[in-house]
């Protein structure tokens, strides 16, 4: 794979370094399928799917992240985060058109399928019966205690959209600590992070999800995505009069410059690495305690092992996903304003 070129006011050398980028080897059929996925469930039109799906690079995402994965297993994550991303985009049309009966109703739907997927696997609205999809097939790799935190972290994220489409409606930009607090539910932290546990083919005990070192790397691994993306939407959401960025938060609520905002940003983006590669030794300590010489400790060891790997992983995905995904190509639309790819319709609303 072709690495694109990347602007100097983005480039972080130390990723392209020392974090080696790599791709499930089901990526080809991943790709296709998700494409597949996104047609039978509605979620995109066909001439959407047809000329942008690929190029939206969200099966490449996940395919640099989840290394080791069971072929069954990437697919079920694959789709997932599809319908994550257009979730999204309905979320911000929803927003842009003043949406608010819409979005109330969507919000309590997918609460719903949520708690009941096999109950809403014909629902009318393609998103309600996609997600349906995605939990039901998430939920049949691990044990119902996996299942639960999964749904448990799931609401969190709804509820937290819901408060991002009022501050965005309002145009209330939230403080510093606020706006953190609430990036690491809308990024999603600690989905992506439960889904490294079906990857490894196991659930991790708590002491062992929960040791400091196991759940600091987590944690740096999805603020260096959630803060690069902010990196790297800074401009276009200044544009856009966003309230939803760290620079933005920064500027407004620090009194920084854009300058001093976006060396802010960039210095906690590197600093998520730098700390990231400390960290990694405790963890990989940790695996080589579990690993005591039993079936159970080897196994143990060896899991820590895998999702200590894909949280390094996720550092090179998300960074190269940044340059290759038609997402982030703003320049290349006809309107800046409204993504080519989106349905700007109210879905499930007829």
């Amino acid at each position: 794979m072709t690495a694109p070129a990347v602007p100097p006011s983005l480039s972080l050398p130390v990723i392209e370094a020392a974090f080696p980028r790599q791709l499930h080897p089901y990526w080809p059929q991943l790709q296709e399928k998700t494409r597949a996925w996104l047609l039978e469930m509605r979620l995109m039109p066909a001439d959407k799917v047809a000329e942008y799906a690929d190029g939206l690079c969200y099966t490449d995402l996940m395919a640099g992240f989840y290394l080791g994965a069971p072929d069954e297993v990437m697919q079920a994550i694959a789709d997932y985060s599809a319908w994550f991303f257009v979730w999204d985009d309905r979320h911000d049309r929803d927003v842009v058109h003043g949406r608010t009966s819409s979005w109330r109703r969507l919000r309590f739907r997918l609460h719903a399928a949520l708690d009941s997927p096999a109950e809403h696997l014909r629902h009318p609205d393609p998103l309600v019966a996609g997600l349906a999809d995605s939990v039901r097939r998430l939920h049949s790799f691990l044990p119902g205690t996996w299942n639960a935190r999964f749904t448990r972290h799931f609401h969190a994220v709804i509820d937290a959209y819901d408060r991002e489409f009022h501050n965005r409606i309002e145009g209330r930009i939230p403080g510093v600590e606020e706006y953190l607090a609430l990036r690491r539910l809308t990024f999603a932290h600690w989905i992506w992070t439960d889904l490294l546990e079906p990857s490894a083919g196991r659930e991790l005990p708590d002491p062992v999800r929960k040791h400091p070192a196991f759940r600091r790397a987590a944690l740096l691994s999805q603020e260096f995505a959630a803060w690069y993306n902010d990196l790297c939407s800074l401009p276009k959401e200044i544009a856009g009069d966003e309230v939803h960025n760290l620079g933005i938060s920064l500027i407004t609520h620090e009194g920084l410059t854009l300058e001093e905002a976006v060396e802010e940003v960039r210095r906690r983006v590197d600093g998520c690495i730098s700390d990231f590669l400390v960290i990694e030794k405790d963890v990989l300590r940790l695996a080589d305690r579990l690993a005591d010489g039993t079936v159970r400790g080897n196994q143990l060891g060896a899991a820590v092992r895998s999702c200590l790997g894909n949280m390094r992983n996720w550092f090179s995905s998300v960074y190269w996903f940044h340059h290759e995904s038609g997402r982030y190509m703003v320049d290349s639309w006809d309107d800046r304003s409204t993504p080519p790819y989106v349905n700007n319709e109210a879905a499930g609303e007829k």
